[in-house]
């Protein structure tokens, strides 16, 4: 039997596994959206959704941080340290830009 619905973040998950470059533009979208109401912590899902697409342990051994304080710092209580992002970043492939 069919499943009616999936949760939304398995359902993200599994987009970014299946689109590697989609990750670049739902990072974007989460950033231009960071400082609305709820904006952080959409941010941190998307930030965690694309770690789990990659793998959670590969993406913590890549950045050099370990694996429970990576889920730790995107919880939705998380509150990551500007190296722990970078860290990140760097070990997913994405870049920050800034624009006006």
């Amino acid at each position: 039997m069919k499943q009616a619905s999936r949760p939304h973040d398995e359902t993200v998950v599994d987009l970014l596994k299946a689109d590697p470059d989609f990750a670049a533009v739902y990072l974007a979208a989460a950033l231009d959206e960071a400082d609305q109401p709820g904006g952080q912590y959409a941010l941190l899902a998307a930030l965690r959704q694309i770690a789990e697409a990659q793998g959670m342990a590969s993406v913590a051994e890549r950045a050099g941080i370990p694996r429970e304080s990576l889920y730790r710092a995107l919880s939705p209580r998380g509150n990551p340290t500007l190296k722990t992002l970078l860290a990140l970043l760097n070990a997913t492939g994405l870049r920050l830009g800034a624009h006006a």
